[in-house]
């Protein structure tokens, strides 16, 4: 030290020295990890305790002048518990979807029974949840059964009802725990076949995914046959048929022979749907009667006199694998609501009576509103 000036206490800082050398020999020593020192031009002890602990101050070195804190045992790593994050205030919570309405077997066969004609499918239906109802019960109480199959053909024209008794199948499966969900998903092939070998297997068996805890219901599936890209998607069909035997119900669908054709072809399919329902063309009461019920349900009323127009014009439809049962009978109303609007183009303020009037008139073959008589119509060009 240079003369005059006062330097600091030699034994004080000595013994601070000491004493911190200490504290760092144990702390390597009830520690595996020193944090590394600060970097130069700050104090090299700085750092070797914890931040709360604030700097190490040495006697006249430095601000001020105190004694060593005591040095902080080595930080816990704390557990990060897996927990719900709470909502943050303000923000806005995506609302959960409301629960759908569980429907019971009895209303769900109930819903069947009024259906309109079907009387060989309704009753077959029947029989199936009988089968499957006691089938249920010995498994659950330990007794061996045998293998039955849920998967169904239904084979018919057009219109008939087949994808409505697919819909009720699935619920009421549901509704007997042997689907977990009971959903319905319609497809057909352009649905199952890609444009190149290998991938018709991937987009099979995603869709047969979304149909999983209930009804794949494939219309036309005859329009597999022919084709290695049909039967990728018949064997992928099979395998994941398989896979899913306790929660997957297919219901293949389309018209008598060719249906027929389609499964026997295919053996794996053969020995899977073994149970066939044939939806029958409806009879003309049974057309007027959904005639009728479709007006109903759309707030029409058939003035007198319509129903025998409706008929008149059934005697003289062919009937035919094309004809389209309930399709044409709603084609018939929705062509008679045109015709009314035309009826009812200058009536400035109709009454309520009136736009719900369907007349006799009303139901007629062609277009609806035909231009006036007095305005000559163009022949359309090409």
């Amino acid at each position: 030290m240079s003369g005059g000036s006062q330097g600091p206490d030699a034994a004080g800082l000595r013994a601070a020295m000491e004493s911190a050398l200490a504290r760092i020999a144990a702390l390597r020593e009830a520690s595996d990890e020193i944090r590394t020192p600060s970097p130069a031009g700050l104090n090299p002890l700085d750092g070797l305790f914890g931040d709360a602990a604030g700097p190490v101050r040495f006697p006249g070195i430095g601000a001020g002048a105190g004694s060593l804190p005591d040095a902080p045992s080595p930080p816990a790593t704390p557990a990060t518990p897996a927990t719900t994050p709470e909502p943050v205030e303000g923000q806005q919570q995506e609302p959960e979807p409301p629960a759908q309405p569980t429907k019971t077997v009895a209303e769900l066969l109930a819903e069947l029974d009024a259906l309109t004609g079907l009387a060989e499918v309704k009753g077959e239906i029947h029989r199936q949840v009988a089968v499957l109802r006691v089938e249920k019960m010995r498994t659950e109480a330990g007794l061996r059964s045998a293998t039955i199959t849920r998967h169904l053909v239904f084979v018919g024209n057009p219109g008939t009802g087949k994808t409505t008794v697919a819909r009720l199948v699935g619920g009421i499966y549901a509704a007997m725990g042997l689907l977990s969900r009971g959903q319905l998903v319609e497809v057909d092939r352009s649905e199952l076949v890609a444009g190149y070998l290998g991938q018709t297997a991937l987009k099979t068996a995603e869709v047969v995914a979304s149909a999983a805890g209930g009804v794949l219901f494939i219309d036309e599936a005859y329009s597999l046959s022919g084709d290695q890209y049909g039967r990728e998607a018949v064997d992928t069909l099979v395998k994941e048929m398989e896979d899913r035997r306790d929660d997957l119900v297919v219901i293949v669908a389309g018209y008598p022979d060719p249906m027929a054709e389609f499964v026997a072809q295919n053996p794996g399919l053969a020995s899977r749907f073994r149970t066939v329902l044939d939806f029958a063309d409806y009879s003309d009461d049974e057309l007027v009667e959904i005639l009728a019920s479709m007006a109903a349900a759309s707030d029409y009323d058939l003035l007198e006199g319509t129903t025998e127009r409706f008929r008149a014009l059934l005697a003289d439809e062919p009937r035919g694998p094309t004809f389209g049962n309930a399709r044409h009978a709603r084609n018939v109303l929705e062509a008679a609501i045109g015709h009314q609007a035309w009826r009812l183009r200058d009536v400035d303020e109709p009454t309520l009576a009136q736009l719900r009037e369907i007349t006799p008139d009303d139901l007629s073959v062609g277009d609806a509103g035909p231009p006036p008589t007095d305005v000559p119509s163009e022949e359309p060009a090409g």
